[in-house]
């Protein structure tokens, strides 16, 4: 946007507010439409998106619409993280590599579709030592589980998310996680403090 159309917004924006009618950048990019009065406590509450993507986003993102389960998926992501004491971006990185290697959907044994015995969210293998199936299909045992194999990697605070993620997941595809940074980062952002 440049930047007479933005003062002109933000000047509207100002007179509506003064009037008593809140109205601003903020509502504008709202998901859910929250109270105005909550929507500027909220947004201060958001951790930076400077820690949560510090190298940038690298190539063309992935999103795509999750469901309630997916959204719960990512909030137990986000408090096994939590729980382990690691920051947000390590969040960002569990969730990323989560919806590639399972669009946060917590996964059984799919049969002939199943890739060797990978279950969970995170694709993990009972046969590799990932655990038993009923803990890797566990969000909170499959989460720690991940982030056990994050912390062993030197420097991965550093790292970009791509290699980062294969270093702990050792995929054929290494460079896919890329492409959920974005979407990874703004779920972190909006339920990390929830």
């Amino acid at each position: 946007m440049n930047s007479i159309i933005r003062k002109s917004v933000l000047g509207v924006a100002g007179l509506a507010f003064a009037g008593g009618v809140f109205a601003g950048p903020i509502a504008a990019h709202a998901d859910t439409g929250p109270v105005a009065g909550k929507a500027a406590a909220v947004q201060a509450d958001k951790p930076d998106m400077g820690k949560l993507i510090p190298h940038g986003v690298q190539g063309a993102q992935s999103k795509i619409t999750l469901n309630d389960e997916q959204v719960g998926n990512a909030k137990a992501i986000i408090a096994a993280t939590k729980k382990a004491g690691l920051p947000e971006r390590a969040a960002v990185i569990s969730i990323a590599t989560s919806l590639q290697e399972s669009k946060l959907e917590n996964l059984g044994h799919l049969g002939d579709a199943n890739d060797h015995d990978s279950l969970g969210l995170f694709q993990q293998r009972p046969s590799s030592g990932w655990g038993t199936p009923e803990q890797i299909t566990n969000p909170e045992y499959a989460t720690l589980a991940f982030e056990k194999g994050l912390k062993q990697v030197d420097g991965w605070q550093d790292m970009p998310l791509t290699e980062a993620a294969q270093t702990v997941q050792v995929s054929a595809y290494p460079d896919a996680y890329a492409q959920w940074e974005q979407q990874a980062a703004d779920l972190v952002a909006a339920n990390w403090n929830s």
